[in-house]
């Protein structure tokens, strides 16, 4: 996908209104165009004569043509601006769609980016739906005061046909520098953005280490670069238009001017004299803005491109088969969901096999947190399988849970029901108690319905962790991945969930699900079937927790609290 697609795209599906947009835009500038016209054959055959009641048909007749225009221009401009909106709606639905996607997304782009090419960028684009129009009505009106010159003097005809294609072109020389500038622009300001959001979502890490006043400079010194990139902008983007709008001015003037001069030598009468001048003057508008087009377009240019990047990105994961294939909730021992790693090597990692088979429940503990981070990003599918070695192999649908988790601005309810699976009463009561999140809904007078802001800012590091836990168990994924889930609980609320995941998704002979827990807490590992110990990129031990815990050292000292 190219950027000239996604503006060709955007014109495809928006055609209707596009089109009957265009029609009446050019309609009114032809109004525009002939209210001059007009007021020279009112002047010639009406006033010249002294006749009034010509003089009254013909101003009625003004009078139809300004309630033509106005009405041309407004229900133009509102089907434009619904085609508009409705595109820029679409574009926004696609960037959110591929963003979200479970696969992942191969962009290079960070989360300010996404959200600028998301949002401002969409609009961009989208605003080519006006510019087209604008630029056809603008080309209708120099077409009408053309062809009305050359009907009054084919000199001034000649004149403005010539004058007008060779000012555009001239000034169609400085659209390249207007794109680069604007491309930069907005590279740099998505840069400033990503910088913000990875700052505020990370300033309690960034109190503790004292790293505020670092943290500042560096987003200071981006900033400072988009805020230069945009004053090349809007400096090239102004010269542009002054130069413009002289270019504009100058060709008016020269065309009365010219005008004047046949009035004097009575080759033109006094009506077409004063048509002539306020052709002269409206000609100024079209012109002008045929001159802007060129930078409007360069501006859209400019974001369809980064639209593209992002809708035209390949993913991270390859797609698994369809519901109802052969091997699409097949695990790896034929059974029901398991998840099977061989020989993963990445990162950290330097050949890791484990297996979680159908109904385990497993817990992976490491002695050097880069080994369960890098496990965790393959299994989250943020890593390519091009980008490490081995295997990975799941039956059915697999959910991880990071352990920084976010939650959204909303209430606790719709946060609990993101995933579009709501429950009935009695799983919504199982699954806050197995996660001790009915603590989080006790604590709080509107229960279900207390207001969570933005990141789950307005509760604790706890609430939120039981939050986002009861929010995964709810989904009833096949496969359950949680990393580091009760990190900021204490010890009794750590013993209770340990006992509400055995209880909830692991309850003696059910084989339903398979869950993965990758942590150093006791509690949680006391309660696994098997685990796995990892250190120096490889799994170093196997066992239950108990076994481990009387047979190795390293193991009882590392889970020891």
């Amino acid at each position: 996908m190219t950027g000239a697609g996604v503006l060709r795209r955007a014109m495809r599906r928006n055609a209707a209104r596009l089109g009957a947009g265009t029609l009446l835009l050019s309609l009114h500038q032809v109004c525009e165009a002939s209210v001059p016209i007009l007021i020279g054959v009112i002047v010639d055959r009406a006033i010249g004569p002294g006749d009034t009641g010509s003089l009254l048909w013909w101003l009625a007749a003004l009078a139809a043509l300004f309630t033509a225009l106005t009405l041309a221009y407004r229900h133009g401009a509102r089907t434009l601006m619904r085609a508009i909106a409705h595109e820029a709606h679409l574009l926004r639905l696609e960037l959110a769609a591929k963003i979200i996607d479970p696969r992942g997304l191969d962009t290079g782009l960070r989360t300010g980016e996404l959200l600028t090419i998301s949002s401002n960028d969409a609009d961009n684009t989208s605003e080519l739906l006006d510019h087209l129009p604008r630029a056809v009505g603008a080309l209708v009106a120099a077409a009408v005061c053309a062809t009305t010159l050359l009907l009054i003097d084919i000199p001034l005809g000649v004149a403005v046909l010539v004058a007008t294609p060779l000012t555009l072109l001239a000034l169609h020389v400085g659209t390249p520098y207007i794109t680069r500038h604007v491309a930069a622009q907005q590279e740099l300001a998505g840069q400033a953005a990503s910088l913000a959001t990875d700052l505020v979502s990370g300033v309690r890490p960034l109190r503790g280490i004292g790293a505020e006043a670092a943290a500042s400079r560096r987003y200071a010194r981006v900033s400072r670069l988009s805020l230069a990139a945009a004053l090349r902008a809007a400096r090239t983007q102004g010269i542009y238009a002054a130069v413009s709008g002289a270019g504009g001015a100058l060709l008016a003037c020269g065309v009365a001017v010219l005008a004047g001069w046949f009035a004097l030598r009575g080759q033109i009468s006094a009506g077409e004299f004063l048509t002539v001048i306020g052709l002269a003057q409206f000609l100024m508008e079209p012109v002008g803005t045929l001159t802007l087009v060129p930078g409007w377009m360069a501006e859209a240019r400019a974001s369809a491109d980064r639209v593209a990047r992002v809708a035209g990105a390949p993913v991270v994961l390859p797609g698994g088969p369809p519901p109802g294939d052969a091997g699409a909730t097949a695990s790896p021992d034929g059974g029901t969901p398991g998840l099977e790693v061989s020989g993963l090597s990445h990162d950290a990692l330097t050949g890791v096999d484990l297996v979680a088979g159908p109904g385990e429940f497993v817990g992976v503990m490491a002695h050097r947190p880069a080994d369960a981070d890098a496990l965790v990003r393959v299994l989250s599918g943020r890593v390519s399988p091009a980008e490490y070695g081995g295997s990975v192999r799941i039956g059915g649908r697999m959910l991880v849970e990071p352990h920084h988790t976010d939650l959204f601005e909303g209430t606790l309810a719709t946060n609990l029901t993101v995933g579009g699976r709501p429950g009935n009463p009695e799983e919504l009561a199982a699954v806050l108690a197995a996660s001790a999140a009915d603590d989080v809904v006790a604590a709080h007078p509107d229960g279900l319905e207390h207001r969570v802001v933005e990141r789950g800012a307005s509760l604790s590091g706890g609430q939120r962790q039981r939050v986002a836990l009861a929010r995964a168990l709810l989904a009833r994924p096949p496969i359950l991945v949680l990393h580091d889930p009760t990190t900021a609980v204490d010890a009794v609320t750590e013993q209770d969930i340990a006992r509400g995941l055995r209880s909830l998704r692991h309850p003696e002979g059910d084989d339903t699900f398979t869950t993965v827990v990758v942590t150093g807490s006791p509690a949680l590992l006391a309660a696994t079937d098997r685990v796995f110990v990892l250190d120096g990129g490889k799994v170093v031990a196997e066992g239950s927790h108990a076994d481990l815990g009387a047979t190795d050292d390293d193991y009882r000292q590392a889970v020891r609290r």
